[in-house]
């Protein structure tokens, strides 16, 4: 079944054409179908779901004000993207990582520091696993420097080509393909040295990091933050990302297994309401 987001060059543009003369079923169509890749973006760079609202809601904003620019020199999901890599790479608010100058190195010791035995039994095992594994994979990225984690990102993560990518950071394909493989290593070794589900032989197990992360709160046995997030309509569950984790077996595949993240409607809700305060350019 087609979705806004399968939407061809001449639909993009008709959208846009109504939004920027101020059609409102035209605007609210561009946010749904903007929102959530916007928000998967947002979230990878910034870690925390509360963070990555606020982030996506003034992106959105942006991306609304300057709707008029879009020439479809690229598709408007990829304009958008640049739009939000340039917001999100120019943030002041730094992750907790960023803010501590934690390394993938640092990183790794914190992770075989309170490692259990044995994989954990307690109540609701498979999500609390699950919940790791996510809440692990997001440090990780936050270990890299910004440059590299969006180059990651886009690549890797959202498998965009090198062309696209290297547009949405307004450099060249070479030099974004020789941002990338510097991030590709980094993650690489990391993993392939630290990481059970990529080498059987490393020696971490999220199974094993579920007391650990219990006890010093990173994980909230009766709010999952990342585990059941809300997804997008038809996108993969946690469930179904992490068993094509599972069968790709890969690093790469390790930092891509989140579930498709839809945006918190409340944050959507705000949106709107500025759209509605007549302090909006774009509907006056």
């Amino acid at each position: 079944m087609g979705t806004e987001h399968d939407l061809g060059a001449d639909e993009e543009k008709a959208v846009v054409a109504r939004a920027v003369a101020g059609d409102r079923e035209a605007v609210a169509q561009v946010v749904r179908l903007l929102q959530d890749p916007l928000y998967r973006l947002a979230l990878r760079m910034v870690w925390r779901p509360s963070e990555a609202e606020d982030a996506t809601q003034e992106i959105l904003l942006r991306v609304l004000g300057h709707l008029h620019t879009w020439r479809a020199e690229a598709k408007l999901l990829t304009w958008a993207y640049r739009i939000g890599v340039n917001y999100l790479l120019n943030l002041k608010r730094q992750t907790p990582q960023e803010a501590a100058q934690v390394s993938l190195d640092t990183y790794r010791e914190g992770l075989a520091d309170g490692l259990a035995d044995a994989d954990y039994r307690g109540p609701e095992a498979t999500l609390l696993t699950a919940e790791v594994r996510l809440n692990c994979s997001q440090a990780m990225l936050q270990c890299l420097v910004r440059d590299e984690r969006i180059a990651f990102v886009l690549g890797e993560v959202f498998e965009l080509t090198s062309v696209d990518s290297a547009w949405i950071l307004d450099i060249t394909p070479v030099a974004y393909r020789k941002r990338l493989e510097r991030a590709k290593k980094r993650l690489g070794n990391f993993l392939n040295a630290t990481c059970g589900l990529i080498d059987p032989t490393a020696f971490c197990r999220c199974s094993r990091r579920v007391d650990k992360a219990l006890a010093l709160g990173r994980v909230d046995p009766r709010a999952p933050v990342f585990a059941r997030h809300a997804v997008s309509r038809g996108g993969r569950t946690a469930a179904v990302a992490e068993q094509q984790m599972i069968q790709l077996h890969d690093a790469a595949s390790v930092l891509r297994a989140h579930p498709d993240y839809a945006a918190p409607q409340a944050k959507l809700d705000a949106i709107a309401g500025l759209l509605d305060s007549g302090r909006f350019p774009l509907l006056d």
